[in-house]
């Protein structure tokens, strides 16, 4: 008979679980016959041991089979979905999903908030008076049928034994584990029933993955459980060393997503967005269509109308004024010459000190708080110039957030930097 105490001590000895083993735990844990002790031991083995390709298809398809799954099949447009593994200043996702609708896919993005200097898409959109991210799997249905693109939270009933095992994860030091990190999110994208997936994996110093190397192996990771499991999967490896746009905070990121959906993004923030879009409409089947093509779309307006019924579809009212700090404060250029650097994770740690982040999952966060990047790589500054604009509700946060940005800067005299695309490399079935 299968117990847990067996199966903590066959993964700490490095020995593979059998398929029967694994469904047995989750339906156990389930009935909560195995202990959140137990589970954290064996998350804690697997950290240090790993789980093979065969292992961690049944662990992800046993977390998919601890609840529902959504039927998309009647919204009467080929679905697919993009999930990005978190970064600074990353808005792709609102302007995205009404960009890919307007081509004529249906975007299903179930998303979630943000957790330290990583913004979160709930956050940003819950910024908008009115937004509703909390939908039943009905209205989630709706939305997507008669706008094309729905973001709204995960439902308590998409693959719970993650949000269990991730919370175990979270206070005992095994987040950081391909393997699990790849099931977490392949469990709950599967589950959502999109027939396509891209996924935007971030390198660098403001992502969760800071070395090539590892970003690249969770990409083939979630590539290959997307297939497995029916699930068309894509990746792009996408750079994280500087904030996305100009950008970073709530309320902020909604007003530069709905500039780049007016056609006045920034450089680089649309080259991630228009290199997802394709990718997810060649997926979809749908690409090569001249009204599948998403640069047209943003010039025509398709894309800003698909935004703004979205919005309204999910409550919000997308002509209200936005949130605005009450207080702001610039952080000046060090030297004059060329900026060559602004590093992602002080930006994002700065503006999380700034109230636009959260240190746990239950903290409240500031819809104006933020940091406008007045200046990018690449750009000729004046010594005292101002770099940053950092805005906040509360004096007080001004200062811890200052001292995150020490040292976040680095100028030249030697320039201009070259310009490096922000798009690396696109990762494909094996």
């Amino acid at each position: 008979m299968t117990d847990a105490v067996s199966l903590i001590r066959a993964k700490r000895d490095g020995q593979r679980l059998a398929d029967e083993d694994i469904n047995w735990l989750f339906e156990a844990y389930a009935r909560h016959e195995v202990a959140d002790e137990q589970m954290s031991a064996l998350l804690m083995a697997i950290y240090f041991r790993g789980l093979d390709p065969a292992e961690l298809r049944t662990w992800t398809a046993a977390m998919i089979a601890s609840g529902d799954r959504l039927d998309l099949s009647s919204v009467g447009r080929p679905t697919v979905d993009k999930h990005s593994t978190g970064g600074v200043g990353d808005k792709v996702s609102l302007i995205l999903a009404p960009l890919v609708a307007a081509c004529g896919a249906a975007v299903p993005q179930l998303s979630g908030r943000g957790l330290g200097h990583t913004g979160g898409t709930l956050d940003k959109l819950e910024s908008i008076p009115g937004f509703r991210a909390g939908l039943t799997p009905d209205e989630t249905l709706a939305v997507l049928a008669s706008v094309g693109c729905v973001i709204c939270a995960a439902g308590s009933g998409l693959a719970p034994a993650d949000r269990r095992l991730y919370a175990l994860r979270d206070v005992t030091g095994t987040v950081e584990s391909i393997p699990l990190i790849a099931s977490s999110i392949m469990s709950k994208k599967i589950a959502e029933g999109t027939s396509a997936l891209v996924l935007d994996v971030k390198v660098g110093s403001g992502a969760f993955m800071t070395s090539y190397e590892r970003a690249r192996e969770l990409a083939e990771t979630m590539v290959a459980l997307g297939e497995e499991h029916g699930v068309r999967t894509r990746a792009l490896l996408t750079r994280m060393d500087v904030p996305l746009g100009r950008a970073v905070g709530n309320a902020v990121e909604v007003e530069e997503s709905v500039q780049a959906l007016q056609g006045h993004g920034p450089d680089d923030l649309m080259e991630v967005t228009l290199a997802l879009a394709r990718q997810m409409l060649a997926l979809a089947g749908i690409a090569g269509d001249a009204a599948a093509d998403p640069v047209a779309a943003i010039a025509d307006g398709r894309a800003l109308a698909a935004y703004r019924a979205m919005v309204r579809a999910q409550g919000g009212d997308p002509d209200a004024a936005l949130p605005q700090a009450a207080h702001t404060q610039v952080w000046p250029a060090p030297a004059s010459g060329w900026l060559t650097s602004l590093d992602a994770l002080a930006v994002g740690i700065a503006a999380w000190r700034l109230g636009a982040g959260r240190a746990r999952k239950e903290d409240d966060v500031s819809a104006s708080a933020g940091i406008i990047c007045l200046a990018k790589p690449g750009e000729a500054v004046q010594a005292g110039q101002p770099l940053l604009e950092l805005r906040a509700d509360e004096p007080e946060r001004f200062g811890p957030a200052l001292a995150a940005l020490e040292g976040a800067a680095a100028v030249s005299d030697h320039g201009p930097p070259p310009a490096l695309s922000p798009v690396i490399e696109e990762v494909g079935p094996a």
